[in-house]
């Protein structure tokens, strides 16, 4: 499976507030969706949709063939540095030493490509998760069997605690129970990878 940086870093503005547009957890204490089967299925049809729309933007805005070149390029220029660093090679390093400015010129370029697309899709995700999808989910829409709150405070919180799941003010329902953002994020992880390699838009070496 390819982690695509990118949608952690879209997923960050999932959790909450916008710029005071939203105020609290997304979703909605009466959905219009109801049950956490449709649910679920329902937010994997959103991130599919949505994942096929990257794809599109991305097959039209990154040169793959250009992109591929630099990347072979710049692993092979790191190998050989690492390969002469560890031989203690001086004379080996000091070449390639030379080639620095050039090769952090092309992983600029790189990731000015990689975040080409996202300044495109970002805007429409975004709308489309503060004015559309949380009349449609509750709050939390499936459950784990373990927490999946990896990343230590309360920054990145994919399911629910114990202490959440006991107040009755908030809208956990269950402890390990899934926000339905936390839900889409997943989704879009198990999907992302397949959808660059079927349409070609992988942003790695295959």
């Amino acid at each position: 499976m390819e982690f695509n940086i990118l949608l952690f870093l879209e997923s960050i503005f999932l959790q909450g507030d916008l710029f005071g547009i939203h105020q609290g957890p997304l979703g909605s204490a009466d959905p219009i969706v109801k049950g956490i089967i449709p649910s679920m299925f329902g937010i994997l049809g959103f991130a599919l949709l949505l994942n096929l729309f990257n794809a599109g933007v991305r097959k039209k805005l990154v040169d793959q063939v250009k992109l591929k070149r630099i990347m072979k390029e710049t692993r092979a220029w790191q190998k050989e540095r690492m390969a002469a660093f560890r031989a203690k090679d001086t004379a080996k390093q000091a070449e390639l030493n030379k080639k620095s400015a050039y090769m952090n010129k092309m992983n600029m370029e790189m990731m000015q490509m990689n975040m080409r697309p996202m300044m495109i899709t970002f805007v429409p995700l975004i709308l489309i998760f503060y004015f559309v999808l949380p009349p449609l989910f509750s709050y939390t829409v499936a459950l784990s069997p373990i927490p999946l709150n990896v990343i230590p405070g309360d920054f990145f919180q994919l399911t629910c605690t114990a202490a959440q799941a006991v107040d009755s003010e908030h809208v956990c329902p269950k402890e390990n129970a899934i926000y339905f953002w936390a839900w889409y994020f997943l989704s879009s992880i198990a999907f992302s990878g397949i959808i660059m390699k079927v349409t070609k838009t992988s942003m790695g070496l295959d």
